[in-house]
């Protein structure tokens, strides 16, 4: 029965693309159902593609080259957060400086945690590599993980885990630590939680939503630049 159905699939190029956007939806689905936060559409898809590889033996691979279309999909799907940024291009002007630093040190500080996570746990410069672009979109984490020797599925993984972190936590964080100012929201939901964090910036207003789609790129820039550098810290 599995031999006929890894069969099928494997003459079937759009069954990863079904799969991925079912899961989704149903994902979605239970979250409205339930109006919990914690049932993230994203973490539970995830979590029901998982289960249902495992099950039916199917391996990650031939899921992922099915469902490649949705993965060239996440390149336009951040550039397009540049919309509500130039929707804002005033107040971008007036508080440049402001930003830029905002994202610059919170840049450092993923990047830092990286390596004192790295350091205290003693991981290998492979575990390491993989963990440290944690915080920008898959769309330039993976890459930079895999130029310097990570294992990039893996990082993956831990990018969206570390974007459902982000989209549960945003508010209440800002609400414990008080910060009202919507633009340091969107800052620093964008610069540590990428386009997942964005989702939850977007709801909570257009100026949030607008400044963390700016931090998701200065961010990843800034990642891919520094990554080479952090990983010389550990042998």
């Amino acid at each position: 029965m599995t031999a006929l159905l890894n069969e099928f699939l494997a003459s079937s190029s759009a069954w990863g693309v079904l799969l991925t956007l079912a899961a989704f939806a149903l994902g979605t689905l239970i979250n409205k159902v339930t109006g919990k936060a914690f049932f993230n559409p994203l973490l539970l898809g995830s979590i029901f593609v998982i289960i249902l590889l495992s099950v039916l033996k199917i391996s990650y691979a031939d899921y992922k080259v099915s469902a490649a279309p949705v993965s060239y999909l996440l390149l336009p799907a951040t550039i397009s957060l540049a919309i509500p940024l130039y929707e804002k291009w005033d107040l971008l002007k007036e508080n440049a400086a402001a930003i830029i630093a905002g994202i610059s040190v919170g840049t450092l500080v993923s990047l830092g945690s990286a390596l004192a996570l790295a350091v205290a746990m003693d991981l290998t410069r492979e575990q390491y590599v993989t963990l440290l672009p944690k915080s920008v979109t898959t769309a330039i984490s993976m890459d930079v993980a895999a130029e310097l020797g990570g294992i990039a599925a893996l990082t993956g993984a831990i990018v969206i885990l570390t974007g459902i972190a982000g989209n549960l936590l945003a508010e209440t964080v800002c609400k414990v630590f008080h910060i009202t100012d919507p633009i340091a929201k969107g800052v620093g939901i964008g610069t540590s939680a990428h386009a997942v964090g964005t989702s939850k910036a977007l709801q909570m207003g257009e100026v949030e939503g607008a400044m963390s789609g700016l931090s998701i790129a200065v961010a990843g820039v800034l990642t891919a630049v520094l990554c080479p550098v952090f990983v010389n810290f550990i042998g």
